[in-house]
């Protein structure tokens, strides 16, 4: 059985994480968890996302990996897997970071793998790459 949890390492507004939830919430996320930033609602939860999937709220996001998860950490640094290239594991724990920066080797020394997504332009906000991480999981498990 595949399942997987999205994770935020210190997201910039509270907006990032209501959409971040809204993302989660289309694509059936297991869990949300967030350290760095508390919650406090946004108008980007439009669908109330927080009381359909468990948000929790965590000073070590490393620390609330789910059992057999694969930690996954999605970021722009060398040596990362392009996603396009990247084989979803069945069970995964995926860590984005802020959008100004970089998850930092304290998260991603304790990730398995380190995935990017190529884009010819600059980063893409949060929210959006939670989506496309998302979206290319549910496409590739789905054949």
């Amino acid at each position: 059985m595949s399942y997987f949890a999205v994770g935020l390492h210190s997201p910039k507004t509270s907006n990032n994480i209501g959409a971040a939830l809204r993302a989660c919430g289309v694509f059936g996320a297991a869990l949300l968890t967030v350290s760095g930033r508390r919650y406090k609602g946004s108008l980007t939860d439009v669908w109330k996302q927080h009381k359909h999937t468990p948000l929790i709220q965590c000073a070590n996001l490393m620390g609330m990996t789910p059992y057999d998860c694969v930690p996954v950490g999605v970021d722009l640094v060398d040596g990362a897997c392009p996603l396009p290239e990247y084989k979803h594991p069945e069970r995964a724990y995926y860590i984005f970071g802020p959008e100004d920066g970089t998850l930092g080797h304290k998260v991603l020394d304790k990730c398995r793998d380190v995935i990017y997504i190529p884009s010819p332009g600059p980063c893409l906000n949060l929210a959006a790459a939670v989506s496309v991480v998302l979206y290319s999981r549910q496409t590739q498990l789905a054949y």
